[in-house]
């Protein structure tokens, strides 16, 4: 019960004319290609009659997030996830029985409440697939603009900052550089690999030292992240992410190398993004 009454964490799509089409191209793809639910036995023109389905659904989604969705948002603050789940479920019946009422027209089958359950039944399958997929890329649309807001923020205020990674050699020579210039770090034997801009462009350079001492060295910056038992990143630079919840490959500025997150780092870098 206490998910439910959370506050809904994504933004609603504004692009909903856009997020529309989308849905019923994929309803008409899974009828096309893959010709669930008996479609298969069906000896017309099958593109066509998926064409016409996908349409409906299209239509459907547009008209309910216009003149539905779009007041109840307005209305109610603050918006919740068992708000959410509650127009999800209206949406899912609404194209239900938009479609259901289609197919009985188009094929001549009885309109009765046992094939509206069967066809029911079907769009909550479909339906399952486009939510799960939709809140998928409002999750790593919501991910991005917070990690965008976050970095825009922090690399402003560090803008004249200078660090120094010192050198353990006794004739050691340090590295002081702007902060937001500092790129990654990298474990290399009795080495630290220092990635960071220098007029513009990645350079790298081996300070005498350990990963674990320049970690205690720049610990007051929350930016400075170890994504991996040998890397540390400076999250400013991050300029994309791919993967999964077994690790990601990071890349940083303008930066030709991938710097792995290991499976382990994942929730860390997740949480510390949201």
């Amino acid at each position: 019960m206490s998910f439910l009454t959370r506050t809904y964490p994504f933004k609603q799509s504004e692009h909903w004319l856009r997020d529309s089409l989308v849905y019923g191209i994929i309803v008409w793809a899974i009828l096309y290609f893959l010709q669930p639910f008996g479609y298969s036995m069906y000896q017309g023109n099958k593109c066509l009659v998926a064409g016409i389905f996908g349409i409906v659904t299209s239509f459907c989604y547009a008209f309910y997030r216009y003149a539905i969705l779009r007041p109840l948002l307005l209305r109610v603050k603050p918006w919740r996830v068992w708000h959410n789940a509650c127009v999800i479920l209206g949406l899912i019946l609404f194209i239900a029985i938009c479609n259901w009422l289609l197919f009985s027209y188009l094929f001549k089958f009885p309109i009765t409440l046992r094939f509206f359950l069967v066809f029911l039944w079907w769009t909550v399958i479909i339906g399952v697939i486009i939510t799960a997929l939709s809140i998928g890329i409002e999750y790593n649309r919501s991910l991005r603009d917070r990690m965008e807001a976050m970095l825009s923020n922090t690399t402003e205020q560090q803008k004249d900052i200078f660090v120094t990674i010192h050198d353990t050699n006794v004739r050691g020579n340090d590295l002081t550089i702007p902060i937001n210039n500092l790129l990654y770090l990298e474990a290399q034997k009795n080495n630290v690999s220092v990635c960071y801009l220098k007029e513009g462009k990645p350079t790298q350079v081996e300070i005498h030292t350990t990963l674990s001492a320049v970690i205690e060295e720049l610990k007051e910056f929350e930016n400075i992240f170890q994504c991996h038992r040998s890397f540390v990143v400076n999250v400013n630079n991050i300029t994309s992410a791919h993967g999964n919840s077994n690790g990601y490959q990071l890349t940083l500025g303008q930066c030709t190398n991938s710097i792995p997150v290991s499976r382990s780092y994942v929730p860390r870098l997740k949480s510390f993004i949201t």
